[in-house]
């Protein structure tokens, strides 16, 4: 549904993108992560047609977003990380002005605005002014807009910045339940999103993609080792040499002593990747007259996939990023290069 294939973006002497390839399947959440600065809300720009790229094609919906921009437009729903409301305008009245604009057939236009207020949870605020609205329910406000025409494609950039955690869940549940009949592309450098909406991830770091699969399966390509803490009752020297003598082991360290009469050592032992270290590490304690109060295996995260994977030394050219750059009004944008109209004209 979308393909991106070698996309390059450049403002002048510095690269903004490079050689960046993706897709998104029809009907899934694809989790475009990185750390700021690293190219996410460029992409988006080029996805949505504001912004032209240097080098490379994208298409959405088998449209080429250069050569059939107004056919993309027509077919997804956009996002930005500011919503662009009209905030002297009720939710209702504003969701029938991008209806007409979107070309929302008169005779489906109030539809699609009450189907769209009913998803996003908006019908009991149809006549509030969009001022008046918490940041939370302006955020609503915009993925209304965005799903207003019924797109097959929605690209939502960061959609839940500056949230308070409960408006945050509101919101993922709300883009969980768009799934399936929409394919979904979510931007964002908030980890625990992506792990809990997506379907598959694409992280970008320094304007190139440097990974692309399932949360489950980046975390598990990271694990190359079995990590594993346990407490016990006994001498903590003895236990160490007896751990380290298993096959497969690679380091045990003492980490420290838990309270009480009797000493309760905590221990780490580290191992090549073995399912059946656990086990081995449980028996050998149990017939070695250790009594195991506990025992529990450290797995990879998406924090320390993401952490491993965007690290990297500071650009030596010292250029400000140029997604610093604000987008100037309706439309325009304070670099070089020609610039697309905004995806709502």
């Amino acid at each position: 549904m979308i393909e991106v294939e070698h996309l390059s973006k450049t403002y002048g002497t510095t690269s903004a993108l490079r050689d960046v390839t993706f897709e998104a399947r029809p009907g899934e959440i694809l989790g475009f992560l990185g750390p700021n600065g690293a190219g996410k809300t460029t992409t988006m720009r080029i996805l949505a047609g504001y912004l032209p790229a240097s080098e490379g094609t994208a298409r959405i919906a088998g449209y080429d977003v250069h050569t059939n921009s107004m056919a993309v437009r027509q077919r997804i729903g956009y996002l930005p990380e500011s919503p662009p409301l009209y905030r002297d305008m009720t939710v209702e009245g504003f969701l029938h002005f991008v209806g007409q604009i979107k070309g929302v057939p008169a005779g489906l236009r109030q539809r699609r605005v009450n189907i769209s207020m009913e998803r996003c949870g908006l019908l009991d605020k149809r006549k509030v002014l969009i001022r008046k609205l918490s940041k939370g329910y302006r955020q609503r406000v915009g993925i209304a807009q965005a799903i207003i025409h019924d797109p097959p494609v929605i690209i939502l950039d960061e959609p839940t910045v500056g949230l308070d955690p409960r408006q945050i869940n509101e919101v993922r549940q709300l883009i969980k339940g768009l799934a399936g009949n929409h394919t979904i592309i979510l931007s964002t450098h908030i980890l625990p999103e992506v792990s809990m909406t997506c379907d598959r991830v694409t992280i970008i770091n320094r304007g190139q993609i440097v990974a692309t699969d399932t949360p489950a399966n980046l975390t598990a390509r990271l694990a190359g080792e079995s990590t594993y803490e346990v407490e016990i009752q006994g001498d903590s020297s003895r236990a160490q040499a007896l751990l380290a003598s298993l096959a497969n082991v690679r380091q045990v360290q003492i980490l420290d002593q838990a309270p009480g009469p009797e000493p309760h050592p905590r221990l780490r032992v580290q191992g090549e990747a073995d399912r059946s270290l656990g086990n081995r590490i449980a028996a050998a304690l149990i017939h070695g007259g250790f009594e195991l109060h506990e025992l529990r295996r450290q797995q990879a995260t998406l924090e320390d996939v993401f952490l491993n994977l965007t690290t990297s030394e500071p650009d030596p050219t010292g250029i400000t990023d140029p997604e610093a750059i604000e987008p100037g009004p309706l439309g325009s944008v304070d670099a070089p290069g020609p610039v697309h109209p905004s995806p709502f004209q």
